[in-house]
């Protein structure tokens, strides 16, 4: 029996997947987007992993839903799926979306050049620039970003002492810069990150909780943000964040971005207004700054803006059949 078909616009920022989809959008009770992500959660999730993993998926894969608005003032809003779950916000993912959505028309502003968009973590503001058709860059406005804990220290085995914060920048980051137990993502292969990040993330997150101080909806550690040298002219830092169970961000990653934005100011190592050029593993950019700052549950915060690009790859016909033996798609770990 045939589950779904789901039309797709696949595209990437900054080398990171982005899946759009088009049709097939199940109907989702809620007043607001978080609402709407929990029960996309509980009774939909078949359709995240069918979409995003093996084999119609890969461990890299990212998507998203375009949705009506949930609030008066908005013009869209986003569902946003990957291989590590119904994320409250993604950066690269609305980069993304924003492109896609505009160029194939799914994407109506009211005033052109400016996007309000509700996003499960809250709402976002967005600007873009179109030549023709094409949109040559998106500026996302992020949720608000604080460091939640500072100063962890974990043992880990193999590798053995470290410390790191963990910020929230839409999502919970685990930031580890180099220190006697790691030399920096320049002097460390892929195939490093892979091994120590999920130990990182499971014993830090035992450590500390990670719930937001006003949305206890949104808890959980759920990626790894490491750090060092950048190699691309121009970069301010590099990062190589880890999400999923083996994945790594080919982008500098939004959420992970406004997050080592709201670490460096709170330890006064970035000022509001200042540019600060994120590059990925793979040498793209973001260009993020702190536009101001604020307070989340008496808890000096940032508003960070983060601005990237994406490009369209292809369109997809995706058929998901329950005669399918990988119906709801597989994971080598």
């Amino acid at each position: 029996m045939n589950k779904g078909t789901f039309f797709c616009i696949d595209a990437h920022t900054c080398g990171n997947p982005v899946r759009l989809v088009t049709s097939g959008h199940p109907v989702l009770e809620g007043e607001t987007m978080g609402d709407k992500r929990l029960h996309f959660m509980r009774e939909y999730d078949w359709i995240r992993q069918s979409l995003m993993f093996e084999p119609r998926g890969h461990d890299m894969m990212s998507g998203a839903f375009l949705y009506p608005p949930c609030s008066d003032n908005a013009d869209a809003s986003i569902l946003f799926i990957e291989t590590s779950g119904c994320l409250p916000m993604c950066g690269h993912g609305t980069i993304g979306t924003v492109t896609a959505g505009l160029e194939a028309g799914l994407l109506k502003p009211r005033v052109p050049g400016k996007l309000t968009i509700d996003v499960p973590a809250g709402q976002i503001n967005v600007e873009y620039a179109m030549t023709g058709n094409k949109v040559e860059w998106v500026k996302i406005f992020n949720v608000p970003a604080y460091l939640a804990h500072k100063d962890i220290e974990i043992d880990v085995p193999e590798l053995g002492r470290l410390k790191l914060d963990i910020a929230y920048g839409g999502n919970f980051y685990a930031i580890v810069e180099p220190q006697q137990n790691f030399p920096g993502i320049d002097a460390w292969t892929p195939g490093d990150i892979l091994k120590y990040s999920p130990l990182v993330r499971e014993i830090a997150g035992k450590a500390v909780e990670c719930v937001h101080v006003e949305d206890p909806k949104v808890r959980g550690l759920s990626h790894v943000l490491w750090t060092g040298k950048p190699q691309t002219p121009g970069s301010s830092a590099a990062n190589a964040v880890f999400y999923g169970d083996k994945a790594i961000d080919r982008s500098p990653c939004g959420t992970g971005t406004s997050s080592r934005m709201a670490q460096l100011h709170a330890k006064g190592l970035l000022q509001p207004g200042e540019k600060f050029v994120h590059e990925s593993i793979i040498g793209s950019q973001f260009v993020g700054t702190i536009e101001e700052i604020t307070e989340v549950g008496g808890i000096t915060a940032i508003k960070p803006s983060i601005q990237g690009w994406a490009r369209v790859t292809g369109y997809n016909q995706i058929l998901v059949d329950d005669d399918d033996p990988y119906v709801n798609g597989f994971q080598l770990v």
